[in-house]
């Protein structure tokens, strides 16, 4: 059957995702550029993660044009089959949700597993499958702490969280997010190719893996997309360049003055354009005290 979604559904991030916009969205959009969907037509997202600002820009602003990629190939198949094939997909997560929700705690392990196992098989089989994307989202819902890491191996290997009743088919929402993704152009691959899509009539939002304040504190990284300094250096001339267009462009990063006041990293790296410093709840490493209230970034070529 076909859903139909509700004229006020609100389409909201789909995905738990480490560093996710949602508590800081409130410090994004005072940084909206005037114009939005009048003169500013055109929206990307080159490191869409959870799409925290996307949906944002969706639900509230009449863009004519919208592009978002990343290099996570399993999350792009994720948001390309909930906007082509979103009523297979919402079957197979209320499969995986009813069989998961009415086990005991032993078998619910002994699932999760199997169907981590799984999801590996079809990420190195370069499958496109629905199938792919419901596991990217069982998994997503039922890990340790909505992590995504990949080993060495490029294999998902976030362990098991302990969810009483976890919320793994939000019918209602996908379907939301299902609609506003139709007229969206959603690219596999590094975000350089934005660059045939961007212009003087856009605004674009970079959401790149941040630069880790402490050695542990990477461990949420894609292991397989490395993002050091060398990158985020690339990425500042590239931001750099489209600003020299005319391109609106704000970015989020972490600020390296939470643990040394002396590191101007990135105050000298985006001399040229406005830094703002907010306050932001996260991990600043993989234990419990390493977690609290710590600035981030948001730089603004405007």
């Amino acid at each position: 059957m076909d859903y139909v979604v509700a004229k006020e559904a609100i389409a909201k991030p789909f995905l738990k995702w480490a560093g996710g916009k949602t508590q800081v969205l409130n410090n994004i959009r005072m940084k909206y550029p005037t114009g939005l969907g009048i003169a500013i037509t055109k929206y990307a997202e080159p490191f869409v993660g959870g799409g925290a600002v996307l949906f944002d820009i969706l639900s509230n602003y009449d863009m004519e044009q919208i592009y978002i990629s990343d290099v996570n190939r399993e999350l792009i198949v994720t948001y390309q089959t909930i906007r082509d094939n979103i009523s297979a997909l919402i079957s197979r997560l209320e499969e995986l949700e009813y069989v998961y929700l009415s086990s005991d705690e032993s078998k619910r392990k002994d699932l999760y597993y199997l169907n981590r196992n799984r999801f590996n098989n079809l990420m190195t089989s370069d499958n496109t499958s629905v199938e792919l994307a419901a596991l990217f989202i069982f998994l997503n819902r039922t890990c340790f702490n909505g992590l995504y890491r990949v080993n060495s191996k490029g294999a998902f290997n976030v362990p098991q969280g302990s969810y009483k009743n976890p919320c793994i088919c939000d019918a209602d929402n996908l379907k939301a997010v299902s609609e506003v993704l139709q007229n969206v152009r959603i690219v596999c691959g590094d975000y350089r190719k934005s660059e045939t899509f961007i212009d003087n009539n856009t605004f674009a939002y970079f959401d790149p893996p941040y630069r880790p304040l402490t050695v542990s504190s990477s461990f949420t990284a894609y292991a397989r997309y490395g993002f050091g300094d060398k990158e985020q250096i690339e990425l500042a001339k590239y931001i750099d360049k489209l600003s020299e267009m005319g391109v609106f462009v704000v970015a989020s990063n972490s600020d390296p003055k939470n643990t040394n006041e002396e590191d101007d990293f990135f105050d000298r790296l985006y001399i040229r354009h406005r830094i703002t410093r907010i306050s932001a709840s996260r991990a600043i490493n993989s234990v419990g005290k390493g977690r609290g209230e710590i600035n981030e970034l948001l730089i603004a070529s405007y």
